[in-house]
């Protein structure tokens, strides 16, 4: 029986593409270990100890081990109740169930956490692979396989992990039509008109590649959401994909428009004091877990960007939050309250507005609501501060909000690694509670007590072979898991292991690659919105350069609100004297912020209206300093590129050629960005270019006809 469970979970996953190394095995490639380095790989995986029928989920965990030892061992170990010798590994779940002898204690694990451990057992020697359930098995099989991945050594292991938050999320914003906003990969994976009679094997691939990286949710539509994905026929489609998730310990999450009351449930409100509208979710809620019941709970985008929510009747969302929370508490689910609220009717500085909101509201909300609140307090930009509500509400779990697909950051064909920028924030000290209370002790609980924690990434997985566009988006997947499992986790030695589980061990090819990923973020920051600027993106589709734009209707969609060049300076002045913003962050950050010669060069324009003959640190003026960015921005890229040409013949020249294709694209869109910004300043403060500095291509006209109607993901 045990054979024929592991032979039909064979046929799924990624084991045999349709091409070879084209993306799609992402870093779950097992291709051949060198011959010169593999026996000690070989001594140690000659037999999967598993004593009984083995549950689904450990039936993956045994059909990955073999797929790992089959690929790069060209072994398959055998699989037996009981360890004879050396070789063995036991895949033990459960406390009660740990061998004898091998001083595991599983007591402060988390329920999915694990150790991996080599052991002695009289005679027999290996390594234990335990957790308290089965999924931490699972997640302890993928941890050692990728030690083996990258070459580490497996011979005295001694490994004991726990997640730092409870849930870890990936927000998909895809629609039932297919479209996916903001997604540049495809259309969604998940073809609703098929389901739930055909299951697409995709989803067991998508699933496996999550769970690799320890992600346990999914939120399955748009935050901008369609109420029918919580009528019967979504509902049993919605169950299908949980049929498929659950064993790799991933729980389903559905988004909640707020007046789904109304237009599916036939109410005349959604007011969420009516006990009719209350009766409504909680009866919704019930129907819900007759066809999922494990489903995780409601993700809510609420009174934001003409979004229905509380508000439209007068209710805060405490009461919106609540209401739902109700509805889920008796099943056991979370509501995830999403706090980035802004509204065209606020006059108030757009990166005050989620704080003067949710702040005033702390300690109110269930046990059961999560707030997730982005890293910053705009949207997702190149850089921002991060989000003042960190640290401001001490009694309400605070849930980090990540975007994994790059709106803001060149879509897919930039090279941008975003796991510095999540280390960037994570790292962060917001002085809640004194010096050393960082974002990610905000996060996880520990600064505040918090007993439920979670982190979401916006994901960009899509129908593409590749999944993410381009084969360097694959890299924000993956360390978003990485880095949700472990908040304090290192975005360089993510780096390293993505590169050689990817493409390559060969140090020739891993060194350059790492070091270009540790470098593309800050020079993405610097061809689009150096030294603090923000939000300059063309309008809509966020696609290349748009600082010209200043007519829209709603004040917070126009480039110039936010950088308000005129001729005396440029930036947006949030001192004292301006919107006051600083005032939302903690001492010392509240001076540190507002004095123009204590703040972060990179932060500069984020705070302060700056004038042009500014002396920098560097003693150049403010604009000289701005338009070497820019200029710095490009060389970088160029340098990125160079370095990639370099690499020919080290890895298979398919990919080889993709990602130098789109590096060209990354550089002839990087200079496109520095002169149109430039050109485009330099009409604004009147100023002569510096002394050897190449003027823009074309003039500022040239620049602001450029248009991309149909952009993807607009």
């Amino acid at each position: 029986m045990l054979r024929l469970i592991i032979i039909a979970l064979s046929v799924f996953g990624l084991a045999a593409p349709a091409q070879a190394e084209d993306g799609y095995e992402l870093w779950l490639r097992y291709p051949p270990m060198e011959r010169a380095i593999a026996k000690p790989y070989r001594d140690a995986m000659q037999r999967i100890i598993l004593p009984g029928e083995p549950s689904e989920t450990l039936s993956l965990a045994i059909s990955e081990l073999e797929r790992g030892a089959t690929g790069m061992l060209d072994r398959t170990p055998s699989i037996d109740e009981d360890a004879k010798g050396r070789g063995n590994i036991w895949l033990v779940s459960g406390s009660d169930n740990v061998p004898a002898d091998t001083g595991i204690d599983l007591t402060d694990l988390a329920e999915d956490g694990y150790v991996i451990r080599t052991v002695t057992i009289g005679k027999t020697s290996g390594i234990v692979i335990a957790s308290k359930s089965d999924v931490g098995v699972l997640y302890g099989t993928f941890h050692l396989l990728r030690l083996m991945q990258t070459r580490a050594d497996i011979t005295e292991l001694n490994v004991s992990e726990s997640p730092s938050v409870d849930v870890r999320i990936m927000n998909h914003w895809d629609n039932l039509d297919r479209y996916v906003e903001r997604g540049y990969s495809g259309q969604s994976i998940w073809d609703w008109h098929k389901l739930p009679d055909y299951i697409d094997p995709r989803y067991e691939d998508y699933a496996r590649a999550q769970a690799s990286i320890g992600i346990n949710g999914v939120s399955l539509i748009n935050v901008n959401s369609d109420a029918m994905v919580l009528t019967p026929m979504y509902l049993e489609k919605t169950a299908a994909l949980a049929d498929v998730f659950r064993p790799y310990g991933i729980k389903v999450y559905q988004t909640a428009r707020f007046s789904a009351p109304m237009e599916i449930g036939g109410l005349e409100t959604a007011d969420p004091a009516d006990p009719a509208v209350q009766q409504w979710w909680a009866e919704k809620a019930d129907e819900i877990y007759q066809y999922i019941p494990d489903f995780g709970g409601f993700l809510v985008k609420a009174n934001s960007e003409g979004q229905p929510g509380p508000q439209d009747y007068g209710r805060n969302h405490v009461d919106g939050a609540n209401m739902l929370a109700d509805a889920l508490a008796p099943h056991g689910g979370i509501v995830m309250w999403r706090a980035f609220v802004y509204s065209e009717h606020d006059d108030e500085d757009r990166a005050k507005q989620a704080y003067t909101q949710f702040v005033p509201l702390d300690g109110q909300f269930r046990d059961n609501v999560l707030v997730q609140v982005k890293n910053g307090a705009i949207d997702f930009q190149p850089r921002e501060p991060f989000h003042p509500m960190f640290g401001a509400m001490p009694e309400t779990p605070l849930m980090m909000e990540f975007q994994v697909t790059k709106e803001y950051l060149g879509f897919a064909t930039h090279l941008v690694y975003l796991a510095p920028l999540y280390e960037e924030v994570l790292e962060a000290d917001t002085y809640a509670e004194g010096e050393g209370s960082t974002v990610a002790s905000v996060v996880d609980g520990s600064l505040q007590g918090q007993s439920l924690t979670g982190v979401a990434g916006v994901g960009n997985v899509g129908s593409d072979r590749n999944w993410s566009g381009s084969h360097f988006d694959q890299a924000n997947w993956y360390a978003f898991g990485r880095m949700a499992w472990d908040l304090h986790a290192d975005s360089e030695a993510i780096a390293d292991d993505w590169v050689r589980m990817t493409f390559s061990n060969d140090p020739a090819f891993v060194t350059p690659v790492v070091d270009m990923m540790m470098g593309s973020r800050e020079a993405a920051v610097n061809y689009m919105t150096p030294l603090g600027l923000a939000h300059l993106m063309a309008t809509g589709h966020h696609y290349g350069p748009g600082p010209w734009v200043c007519d829209l209707g709603r004040p917070e969609w126009n480039p110039c609100y936010y950088h308000k060049a005129d001729e005396n300076g440029i930036g947006f002045d949030r001192t004292e004297t301006g919107s006051d913003a600083i005032s939302q962050y903690a001492e010392p950050l509240h001076d540190l912020y507002g004095d123009i010669d204590t703040v972060p060069e990179n932060l500069l324009l984020w705070f302060h209206h700056v004038p042009w003959d500014h002396e920098m640190k560097s003693g150049a003026t403010l604009w000289e300093e701005l338009t070497r960015h820019y200029t710095l921005g490009v060389e970088q890229v160029a340098d990125m590129r160079a370095t990639w040409a370099g690499l020919e013949g080290l890895i298979d020249d398919g990919r080889y050629a993709q990602i130098a294709a789109f590096l060209g694209i990354q550089e002839k869109e990087a200079q496109w960005w520095r002169d149109s910004s430039i050109a485009y300043f330099q009409s604004i403060s009147g100023l002569p270019l510096p002394d050897g500095l190449a003027p823009p291509e074309k003039d500022v006209e040239y620049y602001k006809a450029i248009s991309h109607p149909f952009a993807p993901g607009n």
